[in-house]
């Protein structure tokens, strides 16, 4: 079994930045990591996606904006997010991928202020 514990979430002005965490535990065997987020009244969307080689992948809207990265030796995949927009806010998931199986953290809100 996996668990996802994320951190980092919170209230920011429009134009700020946050950083988000997401430590993975239990079976791990170089998976795959990824951020989706869900707003309210709003079907969850990929927001970036992490491979264990590194290859990232963005939503068009986070382009320029976002940086995903990891450290495999934590167990450990961040989200930081730089220029926020009040239509960043949202919940936002850890997403863990391996063998045929996906695993989801809580959720965590982040809300931007205009």
């Amino acid at each position: 079994q996996v668990q996802l514990v994320e951190s980092g979430g919170g209230l920011v002005q429009s134009g700020g930045s946050l950083r988000l965490s997401c430590a993975a535990s239990g079976s791990i065997f170089s998976p795959a990591m990824a951020w989706y987020r869900q707003a309210p009244g709003k079907g969850r969307e990929m927001v970036a996606i992490i491979s264990t080689g590194g290859s990232t992948n963005y939503a068009d809207s986070v382009k320029g904006r976002f940086t995903i990265s990891r450290d495999n030796a934590k167990s450990t995949v961040y989200l930081q997010m730089n220029s926020l927009k009040p239509e960043d806010t949202s919940v936002y998931y850890c997403n863990l991928y391996q063998t045929g199986s996906t695993f989801w953290g809580q959720g965590i809100q982040v809300t931007v202020s205009s």
